[in-house]
């Protein structure tokens, strides 16, 4: 139930697609005679999306998520495992093109493969499935094996989870898949920015993982104050941030988590 209610509300988990619909019904309310409502959602629409278009509202909003993690410390040993999110691959583009094509977190699959070949007891869990709610566009989590494979990763060391749909779902059959015994070390690797989200969907789920990010999209504070020369980065940076954001606030109210923004 929370994953088709989620993706039924997915069109406005997009801040660009919220300020879009204010600008649309500003555009039917002007055939009416709310014609001044009409032009201030206009007006309304066109400020959202430059400043989230143009300003460092992107970056201010992501930072906080991607510094809650630090990263990963090596010296605490090798791990036992790792458990790999989605989010990676295009399943449809890639069965299409009978290639692998791999999108901007490419890193969580990369970096993967650089933990498998300096720790080469360590098990790995790639999980992802289909998030699609009516079309289904295929399943991710065989080709992000595939690519390990690729990558020089053995195919007898990795476990494919491709039955989850969302981050929750991803916690809870990477748990099954991996099985993890008492005492064992398991790295979760994703994006930074996810990690929160991630991290609490583990916790949920009784799975104990260490926090391994990657992915940044910000070299930091001094990121704050800068501006976008093109509105589709911009917009595209706090799309990703906002429904990040809106995903810790929905995990908040329907008690997934005791904290907003959960921390180590």
């Amino acid at each position: 139930m929370f994953f088709i209610f989620s993706k039924a509300l997915g069109f406005f988990a997009w801040s660009s697609n919220i300020f879009m619909a204010i600008g649309l019904a500003g555009l039917v309310l002007l055939c009416t005679r709310w014609t001044r409502l009409a032009s201030w959602l206009v007006v309304t629409s066109l400020v959202l999306l430059a400043i989230a278009g143009y300003s460092p509202l992107g970056n201010v909003l992501i930072l906080p998520l991607e510094d809650r993690f630090p990263q990963w410390d090596a010296s605490r040993g090798p791990p036992d495992g790792l458990v790999v999110l989605g989010g990676v691959i295009s399943p449809e583009v890639s069965a299409a093109r009978n290639t692998i094509s791999i999108e901007e977190t490419a890193e969580r699959i990369t970096f993967a493969a650089e933990l498998a070949r300096r720790y080469p007891n360590a098990r790995i869990v790639v999980s992802g499935g289909s998030s699609a709610l009516i079309f289904d566009g295929g399943v991710e989590a065989p080709f992000a094996k595939t690519e390990l494979v690729a990558l020089g990763v053995a195919p007898g060391r990795i476990a494919v989870e491709d039955q989850s749909r969302n981050t929750i779902e991803n916690a809870q059959y990477s748990r099954r898949v991996a099985a993890p015994k008492p005492g064992e070390r398991w790295l979760l690797v994703t994006s930074a920015y996810h990690m929160p989200r991630a991290m609490a969907a583990f916790r949920l789920a009784g799975f104990s993982v260490e926090a391994c990010p990657v992915d940044w999209r910000t070299r930091g504070a001094v990121d704050l104050g800068r501006p976008f020369g093109l509105l589709s980065d911009g917009l595209h940076r706090t799309d990703t941030a906002f429904h990040e954001w809106l995903g810790l606030l929905a995990y908040r109210l329907t008690g997934k988590t005791t904290e907003l923004l959960p921390g180590p």
